[in-house]
């Protein structure tokens, strides 16, 4: 088989170009720094011609496309803040008879997508534009795939690439041709900055635990199994850091938080990937209530961070994270949208209560999880601003503490906004025998079946017995909140590099939904 049998006729042709490239000894992908001096951005915001600083211009950046003249050429760069218009004239970048730089090198073995550095002064062009006019430039990678074609007028965009296949897995080259994609992971990094300095203001310490874990705790999900050859073991992927951040406060920490990346082996959509990323903050001598107070305080700030605003699109809604949020119980909740009052009952009467609401549930699951398949099915898509769910069945909540005036409930809530749960917070349980015996409870779902039950972790325990103070902890869904902070409908869409099946299957999967449909 031919080498280049499997390439396009526009990636043979880069090819060819690279091998001329190097037949005129130009190194098509230099070794050494291309010192740059400034941006797209910064000349386009602050250039005027009276402006001498931007005599003696330097700057990198990727072809996007060329108007050719001739003897000169209209060209336009992007570099990572964004496109800028230069202009490129033979004599001055081949200042000696040899011309070969213009009309060898640029007009015929450069491309869209290649990569080049320029120096040379900022002017005003007779239509009005800021431009570049180069007096040096120098090859810095040459592009051997072509990138998709997307046109652009009067500053709009026209046949962008939407295809989300496409978009996730080559992400790289989704950055360079759509370029309010870079927009979203910049708002996800002022956002986690936000929530550190907010922590951090308060004193508490950013922590790092482990993601390799002997025992997976701190939620009720399916891990990821691993083996450890050298101590012959099986070890998990956390699927939450919970247990981990507790022993820090039984050590002696007031206040600790984590970005956590946690893995779960169960199913993908619009709001799940197997690893995504979690804040979990636990912070010594606070209960729920002042999580609550703490939260509001948080998510109205990084909306005034990112948007100036408490009021937040997302969708067709505007969303308002202006304080104080509403608070419900989740019982009153069930009540409210279905007429059904669930207090007391006991697991027979759930599972009738399910089947009178047509919600399918299993029969390995216990009375805490019909709860939560009852308020999930019910209730959770009714809360669009943010809302705080209270009081949580004892059954479904093995690490709260239990109320302090309600029995049969723990001190737990949860975060709804647009319809999903967005942090789920405790009065942490700091009583070693009741966290025993709950553990021991989940034992008895998972031998039911229930394979999100929790495992017993003796050393946690253990832990606990030395004593933790009382403690108020949070989790917050840091993808979910850039999603609605960003106004993005997936998970993928927040996600650099979302999980995708592999490239053969899809493939196949897309040639089937092709001949069904034909």
């Amino acid at each position: 088989m031919h080498p280049h049998s499997h390439l396009s006729e526009q990636e043979i042709q880069r090819r060819e170009k690279l091998a001329e490239l190097n037949k005129l000894g130009i190194d098509a992908y230099p070794a050494e720094s291309f010192v740059i001096n400034t941006s797209a951005r910064d000349i386009l915001t602050h250039y005027h011609a009276e402006k001498i600083e931007f005599k003696n211009v330097s700057l990198a950046g990727r072809i996007m496309s060329v108007r050719d003249m001739g003897k000169a050429a209209f060209a336009v760069l992007q570099d990572a803040t964004g496109k800028i218009q230069v202009y490129i004239r033979r004599d001055d970048i081949c200042k000696t008879d040899d011309k070969t730089l213009y009309d060898t090198v640029f007009k015929k073995l450069l491309d869209i997508g290649d990569i080049i550095g320029v120096s040379g002064f900022v002017f005003t062009t007779k239509m009005g534009e800021t431009t570049i006019h180069v007096e040096e430039m120098k090859l810095l990678s040459k592009a051997l795939k072509p990138l998709p074609i997307v046109k652009e007028k009067d500053g709009e965009t026209f046949d962008a690439v939407t295809d989300p296949e496409f978009r996730y897995r080559q992400r790289y080259v989704d950055l360079i041709i759509n370029p309010v994609v870079k927009d979203t992971f910049e708002k996800r990094t002022r956002l986690m900055n936000t929530i550190r300095k907010f922590y951090n203001d308060k004193g508490y310490l950013e922590v790092d635990t482990p993601v390799l874990q002997a025992i997976p705790g701190g939620a009720a999900a399916r891990p990821f199994v691993t083996h450890h050859n050298t101590l012959d073991i099986p070890m998990y992927l956390r699927i939450a850091n919970e247990l981990y951040l507790k022993r820090l406060i039984v050590g002696g920490f007031d206040g600790v938080y984590e970005f956590s990346r946690n893995f779960r082996n169960e199913g993908m959509d619009r709001t799940h990937n197997p690893e995504f990323t979690v804040m979990e903050l636990y912070v010594a001598y606070k209960d729920y209530d002042w999580m609550m107070d703490l939260t509001e305080e948080l998510l109205e700030k990084i909306a005034l961070e990112l948007h100036g605003t408490t009021e937040v699109k997302v969708g067709d809604k505007l969303i308002d994270f202006k304080r104080p949020f509403k608070r419900i119980t989740m019982f009153d909740a069930i009540k409210d949208h279905t007429g059904i009052n669930i207090s007391g009952m006991e697991e027979d009467e759930l599972r009738a209560v399910c089947k009178q609401l047509k919600i399918e549930v299993d029969s390995n699951i216990g009375k805490g999880k019909l709860i939560d398949e009852i308020f999930s099915e019910t209730c959770e898509a009714q809360f669009i601003q943010p809302t705080f769910i209270t009081d949580y069945p004892v059954e479904m909540s093995p690490l709260t503490k239990k109320h302090r005036s309600k029995p049969g409930l723990v001190e737990r809530f949860e975060l709804m906004i647009n319809g999903k749960e967005l942090a789920n917070a405790y009065s942490e349980l700091n009583d070693p025998i009741d966290q025993r015996m709950r553990f021991e409870e989940q034992m008895k779902l998972m031998e039911r079946g229930d394979d999100e039950a929790m495992f017993i972790d003796h050393d946690f325990l253990r832990a606990l017995e030395y004593g933790m103070p009382p403690t108020a902890g949070i989790g917050i869904g840091i993808d979910r909140l850039v999603m609605i902070m960003t106004n993005q409908p997936s998970i993928q869409d927040v996600l650099l590099f979302p999980q995708m099946r592999p490239e053969a299957v899809a493939a196949q999967e897309a040639e089937f939904d092709d001949s069904n449909n034909a």
